[in-house]
């Protein structure tokens, strides 16, 4: 299923002082063929690969643009967003609010090539990223085998 690392979000103002801040996000894009995989199942692959009780970080990385989020397309895929993360929070297996936002998406900007199928590309490097920022060892705590 083919993706693409890159960036989205844009300006919008702060709720507490109302001056204008930068609300970029670092998401994937998927592009996937429905007749083939639901975008349920795409939903619950992406709930079991992040930590979604943690604002801005993911794992190692810290940062308003390492924030976990949905990006939704169409009311249809919201609606399904939605109901995915409610069922989470019946069924978690874990303790800690789920702080994983749903929003509209936005105009996506590929990241540079560098940045695409990183695991692929440098596997030794992503396997020492992937066990001593605690990723692999925070999946198996929050989600089990």
């Amino acid at each position: 299923m083919p993706s693409c690392a890159g960036l989205c979000g844009g300006r919008t103002r702060s709720k507490a002082t109302g001056v204008p801040v930068l609300r970029r996000q670092d998401p994937r894009e998927v592009l996937f063929d429905p007749a083939q995989v639901s975008y349920a199942k795409l939903l619950q692959v992406f709930w079991h690969n992040i930590d979604p009780t943690t604002p801005d970080r993911q794992f190692c990385d810290y940062g308003l643009q390492y924030r976990s989020a949905i990006f939704y397309h169409d009311e249809t895929q919201k609606r399904l967003a939605e109901e995915s993360k409610k069922a989470l929070v019946k069924s978690k297996p874990f303790q800690g609010l789920i702080v994983t936002e749903i929003v509209p998406a936005s105009e996506f900007y590929p990241a540079e090539e560098y940045h695409q199928n990183f695991y692929e590309k440098n596997p030794i490097r992503y396997r020492l990223y992937k066990f001593n920022c605690g990723r692999a060892q925070r999946l198996q705590e929050l989600w089990g085998k």
